[in-house]
C-alpha cells in the first residue's frame, strides 16, 4: 500500500506487488514515543514539521491513547500516553534512542525553522552549523525534553 501525502491530506493506494517482492523490502515502519501531554505533542509535530494526524485511538479499558503522525515522505511517528508512566530525566549522553532528525530540504529552511522554534521558546542546543561529517544541522530540545535534529 502506498501512502500519498499532500498538504494535510493522506490518501492510500494499493500496490500490485507480489508477497515475495514485499518481503524483500525492509524499512522502519514507524517510531513510537510515550509523552505526558498527547495533544501538545500532536500539535507540536503538526505545527513545526507538517505532520498529518489520524483521529487517534483510545482503549477505554486500559486508558492507553495514541495518534499516528505521518510525514510527507511516508515516515510515521506514533505518540502514545497511558496512566502511570515513568518520566526519567533525558540526559544528552545516555544509551538508547537520543534524537529524531527531520530533513527540511535546504540550509535556508534549517535556519528558518531553527529560528522559529527559538522564538517560540525552544532551546537550540547546537547550530545551525556544518558538522565534521558534512551535515548542515541544528539540534533543539523539543516537546517534553526530547532532542530533535533539523537537517538539510
Amino acid at each position: 500500500m502506498d501512502i500519498v501525502y499532500t498538504g494535510k491530506q493522506i490518501s492510500f493506494s494499493q500496490k500490485s506487488e507480489s508477497v515475495s517482492e514485499q518481503e524483500e523490502h525492509m524499512k522502519i515502519e514507524h517510531i513510537a514515543m510515550y509523552v505526558n501531554d498527547l495533544e501538545a505533542a500532536r500539535e507540536f509535530f503538526m505545527k513545526y514539521f507538517d505532520a498529518a494526524s489520524n483521529e487517534g485511538y483510545h482503549n477505554k479499558k486500559t486508558e492507553f491513547c495514541s495518534y499516528f503522525l505521518s510525514f510527507e515522505d511516508g515516515a510515521r511517528l506514533e505518540i502514545m500516553k497511558k496512566p502511570q508512566m515513568e518520566d526519567s530525566v533525558k540526559t544528552p549522553a545516555r544509551t538508547g534512542y537520543i534524537h529524531i532528525a527531520f530533513s527540511v530540504g535546504s540550509k535556508e529552511k534549517v535556519d528558518e525553522l531553527t529560528q522559529r522554534l527559538r522564538e517560540n521558546g525552544y532551546d537550540v542546543i547546537s547550530g545551525p552549523r556544518t558538522t565534521g561529517d558534512g551535515y548542515y544541522e541544528s539540534c533543539i530540545v523539543g516537546i517534553e525534553g526530547n532532542q530533535i535534529e533539523i537537517t538539510v
